[in-house]
């Protein structure tokens, strides 16, 4: 869950200062199969789903999501393609 402080003012914008990516290791294929499917009833939007699962390159197993504010997770497998 992401939360925006109080102390924070006007809204958020993804090329501003501040976090707006964030890298998260997945244990297996079938969770990073799991996280897809699940996502849009989460408010998640793929990024790259026409170049899934190799968006980041040949060698390079991940999803992108992003949600309606901007914010950016990247889910990468562990051990490489599969």
């Amino acid at each position: 869950m992401l939360e925006q402080s109080a102390d924070v003012s006007g809204d958020h914008q993804r090329t501003r200062a501040g976090l707006n990516h964030l890298a998260l290791n997945c244990a297996s294929r079938q969770e990073l199969e799991d996280i897809r499917e699940q996502a849009p009833k989460h408010g998640w939007t793929e990024l790259f789903a026409d170049r899934y699962p190799h968006a980041g390159g040949e060698k390079h197993t991940a999803l992108y999501l992003e949600n309606d504010e901007g914010f950016e997770v990247e889910l990468v497998l562990v051990d490489g393609p599969k």
